[in-house]
């Protein structure tokens, strides 16, 4: 046995899986808000949701229970992160790490959506 991957091995699509509490509230903010497109769902009521928007892909699956993680379970990378924010802001959501430039080259923030999910928010700064 290696320890070592082959290299034959390659990696297709991974996409994030968010929890939520309530789909229908969830799907209001991701495609209502956020301008995803729901591409699959299943289950009656309905117990899970693809979602793409551009290259972006998120998986969300209904957990009536669901307790929010106190650490970011989904990292995003954008274009136009201040009208991203201001979305964010616009729908009172809570926004848990502010808008700046961060040294490791992105400007970001971190936001908690309406399950209290925490999403991190990056958009490369301009050279």
């Amino acid at each position: 046995m290696t320890d070592t991957p082959s290299d034959t091995l390659r990696f297709g699509r991974i996409a994030a899986t968010i929890a939520v509490g309530d789909m229908a509230r969830a799907c209001d903010f991701y495609v209502g808000a956020m301008g995803f497109s729901k591409t699959f769902e299943n289950g009656e009521p309905v117990g899970f949701v693809i979602l793409k928007r551009d290259a972006a892909e998120l998986h969300l699956t209904l957990q009536r229970n669901h307790r929010p993680a106190p650490f970011t379970v989904a990292h995003m990378l954008v274009e136009d992160i201040d009208t991203l924010h201001a979305i964010i802001r616009a729908h009172g959501l809570r926004i848990v790490k502010g808008l700046r430039d961060k040294d490791y080259g992105l400007r970001a923030f971190v936001f908690e959506d309406p399950d209290g999910n925490r999403i991190d928010v990056g958009e490369p700064l301009k050279r």
